[in-house]
């Protein structure tokens, strides 16, 4: 499809980006739509490299109709500031991980607990059918803060790191643990004592011994980080896919957008589902694992013993607190929400077969 079948519609330059109108009388042919795109973690974090293609290839597709400018590792806005920039037009796109935003996001926080299913590969469908068929979810999102999700992502799997092992439960009391959103739910159920902690703060704590460890921090982007040099212990506790997010467009942006551009983002939104994402994570998952492997880093597993238990300690407790407070001081029917989410996970999480780093370990070592 060539450029100009992109450019039919005028524009105007509201604020440094160019706004779709019908005047007729301002030839498009020069100017391509340009896209912010702002995110508070680095170009190499896991999410990062799927948003990456997403966007490259819609540049690609559209023929150089849309361009975009990146903006990586908080050069644009603060982390916890993205979901207001983008209601508020600073930026265009962006990365929302709702661990950032509880008070923000009370619906979407029913999309993230530990312990319920097996593969990251699935948490992005179950993400996508809830978004399509529990409407408060949809409106939490489009109407009370302006943004469209483009598609589900997830932080793929986060293992327990930590500058001494943690073979057990037992091993983990008293330690002081970065947690991440409801990641430190798990962490204090299990024993532990969360601190919740920006990104970019916790290799810092960790080399301090400010930290014993991190939960809730992807393991590519662990890597990406080097938390492995200051906790080389890398534990599978077998709580499942991690950190469920979204990649959104400004929804007053998405409404101005031409159909054949719409189209275009959703046929690589399926591709993201059908397959892509996996693809992007199996090799980028391998690399990571690699590189931890030669730089020292240890990989071990609680037996399955010690995950049912921990299993048992979390849920359905972490589900139910989100139940009976969060859903219910929102005014929403959080079992209802939660009815779907395991009939979408029933549908799923069998299907999913991207492996966890330890899984990648075992393989390779």
């Amino acid at each position: 499809m060539k450029r100009r079948d992109f450019l039919k519609l005028s524009a105007i330059s509201v604020g440094g980006t160019l706004t779709l109108t019908t005047l007729p009388g301002m030839a498009l042919g020069q100017s391509p739509i340009r896209l912010k795109y702002d995110s508070y973690v680095t170009e190499h974090a896991s999410p990062s490299v799927l948003d990456k293609w997403f966007l490259d290839e819609l540049v690609k597709r559209t023929n150089g109709a849309i361009e975009v400018d990146f903006y990586w590792a908080q050069s644009l806005n603060q982390a916890g500031a993205h979901l207001n920039a983008i209601r508020n037009g600073i930026s265009e796109v962006s990365l929302i991980s709702p661990g950032y935003y509880q008070s923000d996001l009370p619906v979407t926080r029913g999309l993230e607990w530990y312990y319920k299913m097996n593969r990251a590969d699935a948490l992005l469908k179950v993400c996508r059918d809830v978004y399509q068929r529990y409407e408060p979810l949809q409106q939490e999102w489009e109407s009370r803060h302006k943004s469209k999700v483009l598609y589900w992502t997830n932080w793929y799997y986060c293992p327990l790191i930590t500058r001494e092992p943690i073979q057990s439960i037992v091993d983990l009391r008293g330690k002081r643990i970065r947690g991440y959103g409801v990641g430190t739910d798990v962490v204090e159920s299990l024993g532990g004592r969360a601190i919740p902690m920006a990104a970019p703060e916790v290799y810092s704590a960790l080399e301090r011994g400010v930290l014993d460890g991190a939960y809730g921090f992807d393991f590519i982007t662990a890597i990406s980080y080097a938390l492995h040099e200051a906790a080389p212990y890398i534990t599978e506790i077998g709580a499942g896919p991690h950190g469920p997010s979204a990649t959104v467009i400004g929804i007053d942006v998405w409404n101005r957008l031409p159909d054949d551009i719409k189209q275009v983002m959703q046929t690589l939104a399926d591709e993201i589902y059908s397959g892509k994402y996996r693809e992007i994570y199996a090799s980028i998952a391998e690399d990571r694992v690699r590189k931890a492997m030669a730089e020292g880093a240890q990989f071990s597993t609680w037996d399955q013993q010690q995950i049912e238990t921990a299993r048992d300690m979390v849920q359905p407790e972490q589900v139910n607190q989100w139940v009976n407070t969060v859903a219910r001081n929102a005014g929403i029917d959080g079992d209802e929400m939660q009815q779907i989410i395991d009939d979408a996970i029933a549908e799923h999480d069998a299907s999913g077969d991207l492996e966890t780093p330890y899984e990648i370990y075992q393989r390779i070592s």
